[in-house]
């Protein structure tokens, strides 16, 4: 039993070791291609592009042609959870972290995408857009740059 344990834990870390980037949904935008609200996978590997990848569409944008970081949250209770599950759940809130990237396509027009983004992964993805970009975050409110900042 402990050795099939042994096995599992040891294969599942193998399985995520593969797994690179961030999960992250495509809310909407002007991205040629894509579909609102897809799933995709954003990876930041080097120092020229950020790769962006969903249901086989894959483009890169370069840091250089980004000309707009904004953050904000929307804050809403769990109505729903509340009304299958428990009331329990009107005393919670979910939070939900938005990214917006701004920039401008390889025939000189300027695109947006709006993403949602995981709560453990927003931070590291503003601080490492920030310092690859040279461009600062927009916060959309105070709520936004606490929950942004730390």
């Amino acid at each position: 039993m402990k050795q099939s344990l042994v096995i599992l834990l040891a294969l599942s870390s193998l399985l995520k070791a593969g797994d690179t980037g961030s999960r992250v949904l495509y809310v909407g935008g002007t991205v040629p291609g894509l579909t609102s609200k897809s799933s995709a996978r954003m990876e930041m590997p080097g120092d020229d592009a950020l790769k962006f990848n969903s249901r086989g569409n894959s483009f890169a944008i370069p840091y250089k042609d980004v000309d707009t970081l904004e953050y904000g949250t929307r804050v809403g209770r769990r109505y729903l959870e509340a009304a299958l599950i428990s009331p329990v759940f009107l005393l919670g809130k979910k939070k939900t972290h938005y990214l917006t990237i701004g920039y401008v396509d390889d025939k000189g027009q300027h695109q947006a995408m709006v993403l949602e983004v995981g709560k453990n992964d927003i931070r590291a993805m503003l601080v490492s857009l920030e310092a690859r970009t040279g461009r600062r975050v927009e916060f959309q409110d105070e709520e936004a740059r606490k929950a942004g900042k730390g």
